[in-house]
């Protein structure tokens, strides 16, 4: 596949070349009738995406507060669900998407929250850690990217903070998690949380 075709633009391109035409959708979120926008160019731009439903549907609760990540935040239904389910926390939503971004942004002030934080991957404070992770991670940018956008980010994990990612088993869920295990090393465990609708969710957590 063509790294710079429309299909695949939106997982890395900061300005996406194609028309920024917004459309809206009502979705669930945990359960939570929410109101969105959409747009060409970002992620999963005409409908909630099921690989997201399945992690929004099988995550488990999330902590009453702390510092959550939507890792590839696209429009922004995983740090939506977040904020509106943890609304003491503090969530980052972070995409190399500018448009992705603009969504995100707009989407949380159109619901009323305010504790959505938006930013480019090189725009967070490296010192800061996660006690969750959130992520539908863009398996189709090629092993090489996926690989080093999640050596990047797991790791700041803090001592007890826990990662969730959706991964399609064709797409290679299993081998996956054989590399995160290997490449995290012992200090980190590496597990399958559950399965639905072809995917995996895997969790990724410091080791006790």
């Amino acid at each position: 596949m063509n790294p710079h075709s429309d299909a695949t633009q939106q997982y890395f391109t900061a300005d996406p070349s194609s028309k920024d035409e917004r459309r809206t959708l009502n979705v669930s979120l945990r359960g939570r009738d929410t109101r969105v926008e959409v747009s060409n160019g970002v992620f999963s731009s005409h409908r909630l995406d099921l690989g997201t439903s399945v992690l929004l549907r099988n995550a488990p609760q999330l902590p009453s507060q702390g510092t959550m990540l939507d890792l590839g935040c696209g429009w922004g239904p995983l740090a939506l669900a977040m904020a509106q389910e943890s609304p003491q926390s503090q969530v980052w939503a972070v995409d190399v998407n500018e448009r992705a971004l603009d969504l995100t942004r707009t989407n949380a002030t159109a619901n009323g929250i305010t504790t959505i934080r938006t930013a480019l991957p090189d725009d967070v404070p490296t010192d800061l850690t996660f006690d969750i992770i959130w992520s539908n991670p863009p398996i189709r940018v090629g092993k090489d990217e996926l690989h080093e956008l999640l050596t990047r980010w797991l790791p700041r994990l803090t001592d007890t903070g826990k990662a969730y990612l959706v991964v399609q088993r064709n797409l290679g869920s299993d081998s996956l998690m054989r590399w995160l295990a290997d490449v995290l090393g012992s200090g980190f465990d590496v597990s399958k949380h559950s399965s639905a609708k072809g995917f995996r969710i895997i969790e990724v957590s410091r080791a006790a």
